[in-house]
């Protein structure tokens, strides 16, 4: 058998030790073949392979990123886009695709597998907001590294009897905010779940500051005031800039806030913004672990000719879920749990 891999979307810690797992478990054990396909569904689009073997893969276990490149190419924005990924499959005799990416890319997958095209998935997002699995690569590693962020800021902060707002990434479900908040000994988490109240969360700090205690405000990229994204005070900021898939591009809610903060206390307030950071470098040893099991399963599924499923982590046990499933909504912090974490941010 002859399988096709591709990785789309944002990078991700992890990626590589998919791509090695696959790779190694269906040379090894099932006498596969494969094909790497680059920089995402770009790639069977426009027939960009590499080669992809055992002596392509050795070494890149610990290593951030992708080897097979990435995009946010959307076939289905092309014209002849499924046509095309079709042709160029048969052209170069893949039997088998595994499609490894977050909603985007796995969306993609389920249409062309309700197409004919025989694809398995493996879910991958820093931002752990795909449902059909308890949790996702590279979000273990994204945590740690904004935690590692927030205490190093502590120290700052007091030191200068400042605000500091750190900005994380979590277009919209706020896991790694409220993660790394609790982990880190934040003062507040603010979450695209949760609208916040601005007044609310200044008397918050001016509280904080008559204990003597400099505040860290820790807020996801797509947080909003209660008033909604487009408040006289504009509390956001967005390019106006999409993506294939129509996602609009987000920034500025932490120097917005930061500025809000400052007007309204008159406490110094400044902004830290994390961005990329959290999803480059080395994978934590969890989403190594994670990532492996995913790819060893994920080859299974090929060799076993389950096609149009999704790996996923259920408790301990990686188990498979129709693609519709995984990418059918977006796993959201509730209400209950960022409740939990309330009584640490009042």
């Amino acid at each position: 058998m002859r399988v096709g891999v591709l990785t789309g979307g944002g990078d991700c810690p992890g990626l590589n030790a998919v791509i090695r797992a696959v790779v190694r478990k269906g040379v090894g054990v099932y006498g596969f073949d494969f094909v790497g396909f680059r920089d995402g569904w770009r790639g069977p689009l426009e027939n960009v392979t590499v080669p992809l073997g055992v002596n392509e893969v050795r070494g890149i276990l610990p290593r951030g990123g992708t080897i097979l490149k990435s995009s946010r190419t959307n076939p289905f924005k092309v014209e002849n886009g499924v046509e095309r990924i079709k042709e160029n499959l048969a052209a170069n005799g893949i039997d088998a695709l595994i499609a490894i990416g977050g909603e985007d890319t796995l969306g993609v997958a389920t249409k062309l597998a309700d197409l004919g095209v025989k694809v398995v998935g493996v879910p991958k997002t820093i931002d752990n907001d795909l449902s059909g699995t308890d949790f996702t690569f590279g979000f273990d590693t994204a945590v740690n590294i904004a935690t590692e962020a927030i205490d190093r800021l502590h120290t700052t902060a007091e030191s200068h009897h400042r605000v500091l707002v750190v900005e994380v990434m979590g277009r919209h479900a706020g896991w790694i905010a409220l993660h790394s908040g609790i982990a880190g000994g934040a003062s507040a988490v603010l979450i695209p779940e949760q609208p916040f109240d601005i007044e609310k969360l200044c008397e918050h700090v001016e509280t904080r500051f008559e204990t003597h205690y400099s505040p860290i405000i820790v807020v996801s990229e797509g947080a909003v005031p209660a008033e909604g994204a487009t408040d006289e005070q504009g509390m956001t900021l967005v390019s106006g800039e999409k993506d294939a898939f129509g996602h609009v591009r987000l920034g500025g809610i932490g120097d917005r806030l930061a500025g809000e903060i400052e007007a309204r206390t008159g406490k110094e307030a400044r902004a830290v913004v994390l961005g990329h950071i959290q999803r480059g470098g080395t994978p934590t040893a969890f989403d190594r672990w994670l990532a492996t099991r995913f790819g060893l399963h994920a080859i299974d599924a090929v060799a076993e000719k389950d096609f149009g499923k999704m790996v996923a982590l259920r408790g301990t046990d990686i188990i498979r879920v129709p693609l519709s499933e995984g990418t059918a909504e977006l796993k959201l912090v509730s209400p209950e749990e960022y409740a939990e974490a309330a009584v640490f941010f009042g």
